[in-house]
């Protein structure tokens, strides 16, 4: 029987036929063997980080977005679209986790013996249906959210910080340079949140209650970009979770030290989720790390040999990490960054 090539072959077989023809182009072949080492790392379980951050564009063409601070996401009141396309219901994840993002975006509720720690807040249009509603669905008091821990000065990650502060005096937990974007802010959709706990790089560890939360300084994304590890409890086990807090590279362009930086950022929560044998790898986008489709998955039955869909073990979130750190190398060469 003759067998398909899978995609793992055609794009592997690509990359390596487009080094052989383009070995006279500078910096080809290390770009072309970092994207394959990136596509090897991502398996099937990453497939969506490589195809964000890699750089399938030809070289020098960029990966586009929004940069640090960038309009986009930092500032404005973007209009609410159409909820069909973006409303998800809460889903309980683990005894102690809960998922209240959008079908793009995730906000995540740790509950501890003292209260609720929000992890990101979204949009400002959906912190109320998503988030507030969410935690009632599932019955969650909003009033007990104690800390609500920002990831990223980003619209889509941030603009709710301010309404989940007045409805229960939680303090909000930020880098300090991104706080110091946000302050700087006049006009922001959802509102300007007061300055609580501002992290620098030496990182901080939040405790509430019977939980603590492991903040890095990871700098890249933006300044001010923070990732965690966590214990989340599933039955009689606990187990760590790895929180990556900021991932597209943006408009980095031919700045080689905010590449490098975010390339260290990386290497820096890697080393730190194989220290605590994360076994559970999450993020503020569920186009990442599936969230919203993992999260219906958990209700459904196990087949043999199948676990729960967010425990996917050390080797996976390690290789997670390997994905953004090489799709950023093969992205640095490529914009011809020194």
């Amino acid at each position: 029987m003759k067998h398909l090539p899978t995609v793992t072959t055609l794009l592997l077989g690509g990359l390596l036929l487009g080094t052989s023809a383009t070995a006279q182009t500078p910096g080809r072949g290390q770009i072309d063997a970092h994207m394959i080492a990136a596509r090897q790392a991502a398996g099937m379980e990453h497939r969506n980080t490589f195809f964000n951050l890699c750089p399938i564009t030809p070289p020098g063409a960029g990966r586009g977005g929004p940069g640090r601070g960038a309009a986009g996401r930092g500032a404005g009141a973007p209009a609410t679209p159409d909820r069909a396309n973006w409303y998800a219901p809460p889903f309980k994840i683990f005894d102690n986790l809960y998922w209240l993002g959008t079908r793009q975006h995730s906000s995540w509720a740790l509950t501890t013996s003292a209260g609720i720690i929000i992890i990101d807040t979204n949009f400002a249009w959906a912190t109320q249906p998503e988030i507030v509603d969410g935690l009632n669905k599932l019955g969650l008091n909003p009033k007990d959210i104690k800390y609500v821990i920002i990831s990223h000065a980003h619209g889509d990650h941030d603009q709710g910080a301010a309404e989940l502060q007045k409805i229960s005096g939680a303090q909000v937990v930020m880098g300090a340079a991104d706080w110091d974007m946000t302050l700087a802010r006049k006009d922001y959709a959802g509102g300007i949140p007061a300055k609580g706990i501002s992290v620098g790089p030496q990182g901080y560890k939040l405790t509430l209650g019977d939980t603590t939360v492991d903040i890095y300084a990871t700098p890249g994304h933006t300044d001010g970009t923070l990732s965690y590890i966590f214990p989340v409890r599933n039955g009689g086990s606990t187990i760590m979770a790895a929180y990556s807090g900021g991932t597209l590279t943006g408009a980095f362009g031919t700045d080689g030290a905010r590449w490098d930086e975010y390339i260290a950022s990386q290497k820096k929560i890697q080393a730190a989720a194989a220290a605590a044998k994360a076994q559970v790898i999450l993020s503020n986008h569920s186009e990442y790390d599936g969230a919203y489709t993992k999260a219906r998955l958990i209700a459904a039955p196990r087949q043999v040999g199948e676990t729960h869909p967010f425990i996917v073990g050390e080797d996976v979130v390690q290789r997670y990490f390997t994905v953004m750190q090489e799709c950023a190398a093969a992205a640095k060469l490529a914009n011809g960054a020194k």
